[in-house]
């Protein structure tokens, strides 16, 4: 697939300043809805970044990316290719070939959508916009190079934000994730700075940990990062709003606005690792300053701490050896070593236990809150407690329950106890049981597992509203329908399940095999209904009734959890007719 490029600056116009200019021009050209060039524009390389504000989960942090570079490449042009003189730069690349995703990162991105669409329903996250996204920070997984599981081969680190050219972000994951214990590098395919990644990372390929160089797990992340703050990004304000946040530069709003609509006129997959990558950066012609990748990339040598603000010694690769660009996204790099010396506060975490001396096991009914909050205590090995580690908890299963907010993932710092509690629990919908578990941030050990369990919502009581007499004739239809009201402790009992079913005798709950019957979809006859649910003042109108040819008196039954019952009389019967009128005498004979 060819690689999408930009004409480069006429000699004399090569500036950083005019090539952001350049790339907005074109930009703001092909953006759905634009009328011109932004009022205003921000060096794309994370030059003067915002200060670090709150995010929606309590973390400090100035976006996902902490303004790291992107690629800066276009997508193809659809209309007839613009002069000269409107704009600086033209994509070469004109074929369908950019419409290519490789198959596993198109997958990742169309699975994140999904979950974000049952979880965050108000949110109208199109994947379009995380495909977008991936392809400006790490050309799709440096053209979907990923294993069977969505793990990038190598991993994908934007050049450490030191302040020389990029942002100033300190090291925040002691170089776990980064491999670099002085600055904090953006990292995977979606490009999260650790400190962000700490608290928006998610599982999104079920294998139990959150992995930044994961594209299931990044990609939902980034779903999640942009959902958050209750924007709903069908909204062009919210759009920006929440693209602005992951990289806070006009010209990086535009570019992923361009990709998204290209995105939106058609898309195909593509076999895994034949992508290409893109041949343009928003910090071309910038010093970079390389970051630490020999044995012990994440830290100092034991026993000798590194000097603060200073990174650790690149190891020279043997003679003859490519050497790959580290500051590069889309470069492999070698895959982080934990760091040595000093043990930092997770290091002693032996193991989670619960706080709660009620056991592991809790429950509530379809849309309640469950009564108590889950949490776990970090442990030593001796039995102390660790404060300040985070914790993460998520709900795993088939189930709606989420923590407040409409969250399955929380992650929460203990306190001086090492106690760690969950946001509250709120039932869904979905009756059934399942598992929260907890685990230490970037510390494999041994965790606490809660089972929660949603019960149906419940009746003791359910009475019919209309006393008229239910009748029809053989093959006919029953005249009006059968209504109840559902109540549970004397209050209307609302969203409650009910089954409706006509029974063999008073005594039996089995389903009568003859008789009236409700149809289905195919209009097929049924005689046991279930699946159905009183409205918000617990009300509940049954489908029509129909006889089939046999006279008798028969019975309906409607149940709830709960107890609640009531049965109802139908009758079939053939029509009477008025008697016939007496023929006349026949007259006598004579």
């Amino acid at each position: 697939m060819a690689a999408h490029k930009v004409r480069r600056l006429r000699k004399g116009a090569a500036t950083t300043a005019a090539a952001a200019l350049a790339v907005a021009a074109l930009s703001a050209s092909q953006a759905p809805g634009a009328t011109g060039a932004p009022d205003t524009l921000q060096a794309s390389t994370g030059m003067n970044a915002p200060a670090p504000e709150a995010s929606a989960d309590g973390d400090a942090t100035a976006n996902a990316t902490g303004n790291s570079p992107y690629y800066t490449d276009l997508p193809p042009l659809d209309s007839p290719a613009p002069s000269p003189s409107a704009v600086i730069g033209t994509p070469v690349s004109r074929g369908e070939g950019e419409a290519g995703i490789p198959a596993t990162v198109l997958d990742a991105y169309k699975k994140a959508e999904a979950e974000l669409r049952a979880t965050k329903p108000g949110c109208n996250l199109p994947w379009q916009l995380l495909a977008a996204i991936g392809k400006v920070e790490s050309g799709q997984a440096r053209g979907g190079n990923v294993t069977a599981d969505g793990t990038t081969i190598g991993r994908i680190i934007g050049p450490q934000l030191d302040g020389n050219g990029f942002a100033l972000i300190k090291d925040t994951d002691h170089g776990v994730y980064d491999g670099n214990s002085s600055y904090d590098q953006a990292i995977g395919p979606m490009q999260f700075i650790p400190s962000t990644w700490a608290w928006a990372g998610r599982d999104g390929n079920g294998d139990g940990k959150a992995d930044p160089n994961n594209v299931y797990d990044a990609a939902l992340a980034a779903g999640h990062y942009l959902c958050r703050a209750g924007w709903d990004l069908s909204r062009d304000g919210d759009l920006h709003s929440a693209i602005l946040s992951y990289n806070n530069s006009t010209d990086y709003l535009n570019l992923v606005l361009n990709w998204v609509e290209y995105y939106r006129k058609g898309t195909h997959s593509v076999p895994d690792g034949s992508g290409g990558v893109p041949a343009h950066r928003s910090d071309d012609g910038l010093p970079r300053t390389s970051a630490p990748v020999g044995p012990h990339p994440a830290g100092p040598k034991p026993g000798k701490p590194a000097k603060p603000g200073k990174p650790a010694k690149p190891t020279n690769p043997p003679k003859g050896t490519p050497s790959p660009d580290p500051t590069t996204p889309g470069s492999p790099s070698p895959e982080p070593t934990p760091p040595t010396g000093t043990p930092t506060p997770s290091d002693t975490v032996d193991h989670l236990v619960s706080p709660d001396l009620d056991g592991t096991e809790l429950t509530a009914t379809a849309g309640d809150a469950f009564d108590r909050r889950i949490g776990a205590r970090a442990v030593t090995k001796s039995g102390g407690s660790v404060a300040k580690i985070r914790v993460r908890f998520t709900i795993t299963g088939d189930t709606d329950t989420t923590f407040t907010g409409g969250e399955k993932v929380a992650t929460i710092a203990t306190d001086t106890k090492g106690v760690a509690l969950a946001p509250e629990l709120r039932a869904g919908e979905k009756t059934g049981t399942f598992k929260i578990t907890s685990t230490v941030v970037g510390h494999p050990v041994k965790g606490v597992d809660y089972t929660a369990t949603v019960t149906a919502r419940p009746a003791d009581k359910l009475v019919r509203t209309d006393a008229t007499a239910l009748t029809a004739t053989p093959g006919g239809e029953f005249a009006g329908q059968v209504k109840v009201k559902a109540t549970y402790r004397g209050a209307p009992a609302a969203k409650v399940g009910a089954t409706a079913t006509l029974v063999k005798s008073p005594d039996s709950a089995a389903a009568s095999i003859a008789g009236p019957y409700f149809k289905d979809a195919n209009g097929l006859p049924v005689r046991t209904l279930t699946g159905l649910t009183t409205d918000a003042d617990g009300m509940l109108t049954l489908p029509k009734l129909y006889a089939d040819l046999f006279s008798g008196t028969y019975l309906l039954r409607v149940t709830t959890p709960g107890g609640g019952s009531v049965t109802v009389e139908l009758k079939v019967a053939v029509a009477t007719t008025a008697s016939a009128s007496p023929s006349p005498s026949p007259s006598a004979s004579s």
